[in-house]
């Protein structure tokens, strides 16, 4: 990938020195839009989140990480609906875009509020359905999403919904794959990639996943609305989400999701298009990069065998041409074996 979205920082100084220091050519990577630390009310799952106390807060947050460089923001699990529609406020007028992964505040009410884009679908992050859902808390949606017909008259009017504001959801396929039985299939270049702690709990955790775990139906319905939302002309974006058990690396990630997509029913060529050119179209970068084209960046791979035919086949890249530039991919991936989980 040569432009990323980080979408959620826990270390955000580490990410700005990184994007700084790619951008002044010190190191290679890509173009990073860098998203602030997330915003995230009480209580927050995690240390390293600080606990909006109300809308105040949240504005002086989106302002504070503007002045240090953040370009986009992510709300997270435990926000209130108003501490979110202050936040979108904030950034919007610094012209930057709102993301959520969400729970307290369902998509419904997000997209009243103004935000640009969803992760990960509604089957894992939208809790409208929710039986006796209360108000700013957070009771997850999985279960309820389940019984719902994505051809039915509430995910249809979701849909509408969505698309009447522009709202674009990304697709993070790879990293509920790892939650199903037997998936996905065990790459050499995975293990190979991780510390040999990060490999062990990896296959533990893999291991320990049950035959009849209930993710391999939640899969599949949100491969189902993807492919929906699509159909009626929703904007769908794709990435890793490299999280979960511990198997979703960036770089294989993003290819594994592009692999997803077909499954799910998309042809190559458009499980491409959404990992790319939907992606510039979402920064607002499509008059640079997303396609080939006279007079756009460089930016572009050469792969040896051609995904549009057999799409597996893209995990074959050779070089990785950014700005004009080419990368050895071999030499890069050696550059970091048996780094993740270490650094």
């Amino acid at each position: 990938m040569t432009t990323i979205r980080t979408t959620g920082s826990v270390e955000p100084y580490t990410d700005l020195k990184v994007k700084s220091r790619i951008d002044a050519n010190l190191m290679p990577g890509p173009n990073i839009d860098a998203t602030a630390p997330y915003l995230e009310g009480a209580p927050a799952r995690f240390a390293q989140m600080h606990e909006l106390t109300g809308t105040e807060d949240a504005k002086r947050m989106v302002a504070y990480w503007v002045a240090e460089g953040m370009t986009s923001f992510k709300a997270y699990m435990n926000i209130t609906q108003d501490e979110l529609g202050v936040a979108i406020k904030e950034a919007h007028a610094h012209k930057m875009k709102v993301t959520g992964h969400l729970c307290s505040v369902t998509w419904p009410e997000a997209i009243g509020l103004g935000i640009d884009n969803l992760e990960h679908g509604p089957v894992f992050s939208d809790s409208e359905f929710v039986q006796d859902k209360k108000p700013n808390v957070c009771t997850p949606g999985a279960d309820s999403w389940v019984k719902q017909d994505v051809k039915g008259p509430q995910v249809q009017d979701l849909i509408r919904n969505l698309i009447s504001h522009h709202v674009a959801v990304t697709s993070t396929l790879p990293v509920f794959e790892s939650g199903a039985p037997g998936r996905p299939k065990l790459q050499a270049r995975t293990l190979d990639a991780m510390s040999p702690e990060s490999a062990q709990s990896y296959l533990t955790t893999r291991a320990r996943v049950a035959m009849d775990a209930p993710m391999s139906a939640l899969l599949r319905k949100e491969m189902e609305f993807e492919i929906e939302f699509v159909r009626r002309g929703g904007l769908l974006l794709a990435g890793p989400d490299p999280t979960g058990n511990g198997g979703v690396l960036p770089g294989f990630g993003d290819q594994r999701e592009i692999e997803l997509l077909v499954e799910a029913g998309f042809t190559p060529s458009e499980a491409i298009h959404i990992a790319t050119e939907n992606g510039a179209v979402y920064l607002n970068q499509q008059d640079e990069i997303g396609v080939i084209a006279p007079g756009k960046r460089a930016d572009l791979v050469l792969i040896k065998g051609d995904p549009s035919r057999q799409i597996d086949e893209i995990e074959n890249v050779e070089t990785v041409f950014k700005a004009g530039v080419g990368y050895d991919s071999s030499k890069l991936l050696g550059s970091v074996r048996g780094q993740v989980g270490i650094r």
